[in-house]
C-alpha cells in the first residue's frame, strides 16, 4: 500500500474535515469520519449552493425554450446562419445565456477532484494516515493523537463493496453492503430525471427525432446512473459515502428550485 500523501490544494479540504472530526471526537460521536464526511460534504454544497442554483436555473431556462428552439430548427431548415441569428435573438430576448451554466460546473470539479483525492489518503492505513496528517498539518489542535477509526456502522470506509461481498459474516450482510451501489445508482436516476424531465404530450408534436439535446437527456436519465453505481461498488465506501450526501442535497435543492417534475407530467 503507497503512503498516504498531501498535497498543497488537500489542506483546503483536509483541515475544516479535520476540525469536523475532531469536534465530534470531544462530543463523543461514534463513526466520527463517516460523519466528518457527511458533514464535510454538507458544508461545502452550501457553499457551491449559489452557484449550482445559477446552473439550475440556466438549465431550467434552456428547457423552457427548447420548444422554440426546435421550430426555429423547422421553419431555417437548411440555413444554418438564420438558425444561428434567431437562436442568438431568442437567447437575447429571454436574458438566456447558455454558457451560464458553465461556469458552477467548473468551479466544482477542483473542488471535487480534491475532496476525493483527500478522502483516498484518508481512507488508507490507519497508523500511516495518523503520521502523514501530523506531518503537513501546522495547527496542534487538529494533529492526530491517535489512530483514525476508519468504520462507519461496522463498514470500513476505506473497502469497496466489491471487496466485501461475499461477506464472511453471511449472504443477509454481503445483499446489504451491496445496497450501497444501488442506492448510489437510484439516487443519481432521481436527480437525473429532475434535471431532464419528459416533457408533456403537447409539446411534442415538434419533431424531435434529430434533437440531439433530447436524446441525450434521455439517454443520461438512465445510463449515467448505471455508470455511477457501477463505480460506487468499486470505490471505497467513504467516497460513496460523500457522493450519496451531496447527491442527496442537489435532489433537494433542485426540488426548491424547479418542483416536481412527475407533478408536472400529470397536469
Amino acid at each position: 500500500m503507497n503512503n498516504p500523501h498531501f498535497g498543497g490544494l488537500d489542506l483546503v479540504i483536509l483541515y475544516p474535515l479535520l476540525a469536523i472530526y475532531k469536534a465530534l471526537l470531544f462530543v463523543h460521536i461514534p463513526y466520527a469520519l463517516g460523519f466528518s464526511i457527511i458533514l464535510l460534504t454538507i458544508l461545502i454544497r452550501f457553499l457551491l449552493y449559489p452557484l449550482i442554483s445559477s446552473q439550475i436555473k440556466a438549465s431550467k431556462k434552456m428547457q423552457e425554450l427548447n420548444p422554440h428552439l426546435q421550430k426555429i430548427k423547422e421553419t431555417h431548415k437548411g440555413n444554418s446562419t438564420m438558425i444561428s441569428q434567431e437562436t442568438m435573438r431568442l437567447y437575447k430576448e429571454h436574458g438566456v445565456n447558455p454558457a451560464s451554466g458553465c461556469l458552477p460546473v467548473l468551479i466544482q470539479l477542483p473542488v471535487i477532484f480534491t475532496l476525493y483525492s483527500v478522502l483516498q489518503n484518508i481512507i488508507k492505513a490507519p497508523d500511516l494516515v495518523t503520521l502523514a496528517i501530523n506531518k503537513v498539518i501546522q495547527v496542534d489542535f487538529l494533529k492526530l493523537s491517535g489512530r483514525i477509526d476508519q468504520t462507519f456502522f461496522g463498514l470500513p470506509l476505506g473497502k469497496t463493496p466489491w471487496e466485501l461481498t461475499p461477506h464472511p459474516l453471511g449472504l443477509n450482510l454481503a445483499l446489504l453492503i451491496l445496497l450501497i451501489p444501488i442506492a448510489t445508482g437510484v439516487f443519481q436516476y432521481i436527480q437525473s430525471k429532475m434535471m431532464f424531465p419528459k416533457k408533456p404530450k403537447e409539446e411534442g408534436e415538434v419533431k424531435k427525432s434529430d434533437d440531439f439535446a433530447s436524446i441525450f437527456a434521455t439517454q443520461s436519465t438512465y445510463i449515467f446512473p448505471i455508470m455511477i453505481g457501477f463505480f460506487s461498488a468499486t470505490f471505497p465506501i467513504g467516497l460513496s459515502l460523500y457522493w450519496n450526501t451531496f447527491t442527496i442535497f442537489g435532489i433537494i435543492q433542485q426540488y426548491k428550485i424547479t418542483g416536481n417534475p412527475w407533478q408536472k407530467q400529470l397536469k
